[in-house]
């Protein structure tokens, strides 16, 4: 929880391949937004790649309490 605790209060998205994560935006608890993957299904270039596609895509205001899936 410290993490996302962190990244939200800085108004930063969460990159994480932990699940745990997923639990508690399911939960309801408030974040800055979480982009979700796997590290055995991703290359590093497939998260920088996805990564550099959110930023330029979405506003912080639409990652807010939002998942998004690579």
């Amino acid at each position: 929880m410290n993490h996302l605790s962190r990244a939200t209060s800085e108004g930063r998205v969460l990159a994480t391949s932990d699940a745990d994560f997923l639990r508690m935006a399911a939960e309801g608890i408030e974040h800055a937004g979480i982009v979700f993957g796997s590290l055995d299904a991703h290359t590093i270039g497939d998260w920088v790649k996805t990564l550099e596609l959110i930023c330029f895509v979405l506003e912080p205001d639409d990652m807010l309490n939002h998942v998004e899936f690579i």
